[in-house]
């Protein structure tokens, strides 16, 4: 329910994140370029506003299943197989090799491997004991490491030219995304989005922990394991659109525990939706339009998330 103390928070968030679309559609157009600054730029804040959505949302989930603030989806290990599909490819086709892929065949079979890594790791470990749940993000913590070793070797058998193909996708870039990916990354995506919104009272249920929500008549199984399945959509589509954002996640889901400290999950999902496209929609218009695009901002964003699993980490503040 929709109190007098949310509705100014989310009218306060819906004003802020205007005001960024704004300045980012708007800044430092010249006379005369309306009509192509505003398609080129449009296309950007789609993307921006669609990696908004799937980051923040996989991460609330996640934590939702998980029962643990500090976990985000990247900890399965979709960040290093991502990174590690990359470099096989380099390693195997060469950087020039590896830039003449189809884009959708590529991004496809990038979707695919996540989606059929993670399908396998949730089904066969989750489903042979319910319990498994710590288990099975140990699992993917293991195989985190070893997707990251093996991109490690592969990348020093590598060319140094071919490197820097390698190098430039170990992080997110919002200033090149592919307008046919991006159609196909929206018709994905939003698909999830009624499913979630329908699930959001069951998740408050589920946030209770596993023996309550078995006695309150939740079907405790089959709803993680579609919590799980929407999560590695989400993380494996952002991921392949526009590269690994590792702490992103992490960072907009707290600000929203912030923002709606007793909301439920509805509150919480719109919360975290909306300060995720407040920050990159803000800090690309910050990066772009007044800085030059001297800096990335990927490596900002992982930096002060880095800095705040660090402060959540040693304040102790898993749950």
């Amino acid at each position: 329910m929709l109190t007098a103390d949310m509705g100014w928070r989310f009218g306060a968030l819906a004003a802020l994140t205007g005001g960024a679309v704004a300045v980012f559609l708007m800044l430092g157009v010249p006379a005369g370029a309306w009509d192509f600054a505003l398609a080129f730029r449009g296309v950007k804040l789609l993307a921006l506003v669609l990696v908004a959505y799937a980051v923040s949302t996989s991460t609330i989930l996640f934590h939702t299943v998980t029962r643990n603030r500090i976990l985000t989806p990247s900890i399965m290990g979709f960040d290093a197989l991502y990174l590690l599909i990359q470099t096989l490819l380099v390693f195997f086709l060469g950087g020039w090799g590896m830039l003449q892929l189809d884009g959708v065949s590529k991004f496809g079979a990038e979707v695919a491997c996540m989606m059929l890594f993670s399908t396998t790791l949730f089904v066969w470990l989750f489903n042979r004991n319910s319990r498994n749940l710590h288990l099975m993000i140990l699992v993917g913590i293991i195989f985190g490491i070893l997707f990251r070793s093996l991109a490690g070797f592969a990348a020093r058998l590598i060319d140094p030219n071919d490197f820097v193909v390698v190098q430039g996708a170990q992080f997110a870039t919002f200033n090149a995304v592919n307008t046919e990916l991006l159609w196909i990354s929206l018709a994905l995506c939003g698909a999830t989005m009624p499913l979630v919104w329908r699930l959001r009272h069951a998740l408050d249920v589920l946030a209770l922990g596993r023996d309550p929500a078995i006695s309150l008549g939740l079907p405790y199984r089959g709803l993680v394991l579609a919590v799980l399945a929407i999560v590695a959509l989400l993380v494996s589509v952002s991921t392949a659109l526009v590269g690994p954002v590792s702490f992103f996640g992490l960072l907009v889901a707290h600000l929203a525990y912030m923002a709606v400290p007793r909301g439920g999950h509805g509150a919480t999902l719109i919360a975290g939706a909306l300060i995720a496209m407040l920050v990159l929609i803000g800090g690309q218009a910050v990066f772009e339009h007044v800085l030059g695009l001297k800096s990335a901002l990927s490596i900002v964003i992982d930096l002060i998330g880095g800095l705040v699993f660090l402060f959540l980490l040693l304040r102790g503040h898993a749950r």
